[in-house]
């Protein structure tokens, strides 16, 4: 078998069958196959594209390219969940506690941000001694003992996706269904849940900017979930404005803890509920979402939730007392708000461009090798669709350097576009993907 065939078959529209992407991606992993081979590979792919077969034959082949994590000794049903990743971002931290204390184990591997906000692995830090570093055998035996664990990814878990996705980068062919919905399955495979729960989401903060492209990347997923042997479901929702809002890391550990309490914003809590009634169903504790939904509410109410998220946080090496009185998580130095310039409404949010402003007040990572400031962030008052007076406050900053504050102040109120006609308020989740 030779690389150069694959490519000429690709490249005219035919067909890899599983052992033709097995070769490929066994040799690309090994340094077998040139980086400049799996460029013309990869841009024959984007231009060709891929069926449903080739999609899940790459998918495995890139999952079992290094460590595929063996679960089998956790018990019960195990869930993830993955998002595509926005801004305000803080589901994980609320929704894995709730969760596991409706009595489904989660098993969960976690990266650092490189953007606008930390990751959630990042967002955990602002507990005071927290750490993801730890062996499997702990990371099992702390899902065993109290539900829920969350570990770093492993350098060994789909290398071939890291390396993949390192040469699609610079070659312009990331943007390809196919190649994005593997890249992103070929790590929750090899990160051995029995079941996965999508959070896919659209509009100007997310990774697909369009609808249309969001459904189709879920469909893709929900597709090589299920072919794979896993219950995968997809939840489709909404970035065109911030998740919650709280946009960085301590912060949005506090907004976290808030919505745990039963005091988080709407439309926050309306995803939480929402993931976590499919990870519920999808783990067997519950037949539908109507009744996942309830048994979530319960644990809100009873204060499980919460405690099990300072059991968590204390298993793993965090100050568990700050889960009680989050006041004392890092705090920014400048507190400042953030006023309407005119009467109207909220017509707009340009998402990403508040997630810029975290990022400029230091809440983010331009490197790899950036130090994220865990106290600065911006904490939003008005959302799409409020009313608002001339001097009424947009938003609250939280910065530690005056020159920052300036530069994310100015660009925070070219982001909001206020206007007298009224306008509707858009619903956060578009849809759920089964298959």
């Amino acid at each position: 078998m030779r690389m150069y065939d694959l490519i000429m078959k690709k490249r005219n529209g035919g067909v890899l069958c599983d052992d033709e992407i097995n070769f490929m991606v066994n040799g690309y992993t090994a340094g077998k196959i040139p980086d400049y081979q799996m460029s013309a590979m990869t841009m024959a792919i984007y231009f060709q594209g891929m069926n449903e077969e080739e999609t899940l034959a790459l998918t495995m082949a890139m999952a079992k390219s290094g460590d595929m994590l063996d679960l089998s000794d956790i018990h019960g049903v195990k869930v993830d969940k993955h998002s595509t990743g926005g801004v305000g971002d803080k589901t994980s931290l609320a929704l894995t506690p709730m969760v596991a204390a409706a009595g489904v184990t989660v098993a969960k591997m976690s990266g650092r941000g490189l953007g606008h906000t930390g990751g959630t692995i990042d967002k955990l830090e602002s507990f005071s001694g927290f750490s993801t570093a730890m062996s499997e055998q702990q990371f099992r035996d702390n899902v065993n003992r109290i539900g829920i664990a969350i570990m770093g990814q492993t350098a060994d878990l789909a290398p071939a996706d890291k390396k993949l996705y390192a040469l699609r980068d610079v070659t312009a062919t990331v943007d390809n269904m196919s190649l994005i919905a593997s890249s992103i399955m070929s790590k929750k495979l090899a990160a051995g849940a029995d079941a996965i729960v999508l959070d896919v989401k659209t509009g100007s903060g997310a990774f697909m900017k369009e609808e249309a492209d969001s459904f189709a990347l879920a469909h893709e997923m929900v597709r090589i979930g299920n072919g794979a042997g896993r219950r995968t479901i997809a939840v489709v929702s909404d970035m065109d404005q911030p998740l919650g809002c709280a946009v960085g890391n301590a912060l949005e550990v506090k907004e976290a803890i808030d919505a745990l309490r039963g005091n988080g914003p709407d439309d926050f809590v309306e995803l939480c509920m929402t993931l976590g009634a499919y990870m519920l169903v999808a783990g067997g504790k519950a037949e539908n979402k109507e009744e996942a939904e309830k048994i979530l509410a319960g644990v809100i109410q009873d204060g499980s939730a919460l405690d099990k998220l300072a059991a968590f946080v204390e298993a793993q090496g965090g100050d568990k007392e700050l889960v009680y009185h989050p006041e004392r998580l890092p705090q920014a130095a400048i507190v400042q708000e953030i006023t309407s310039p005119s009467d109207g409404y909220i017509q707009k949010i340009v998402c990403d461009e508040i997630g810029m402003c975290s990022l400029i007040l230091g809440g983010g990572r331009e490197t790899k090798e950036s130090a994220i400031d865990l106290s600065v962030g911006l904490v939003l008052h008005k959302k799409v669709g409020d009313s608002v007076k001339k001097g009424d406050a947009l938003a609250t900053i939280y910065a530690n350097d005056q020159t920052k504050l300036a530069l994310a102040q100015e660009r925070f109120l070219n982001a909001y576009l206020i206007d007298k006609t009224p306008v509707k308020k858009k619903p956060l989740i578009k849809g759920i993907v089964m298959e």
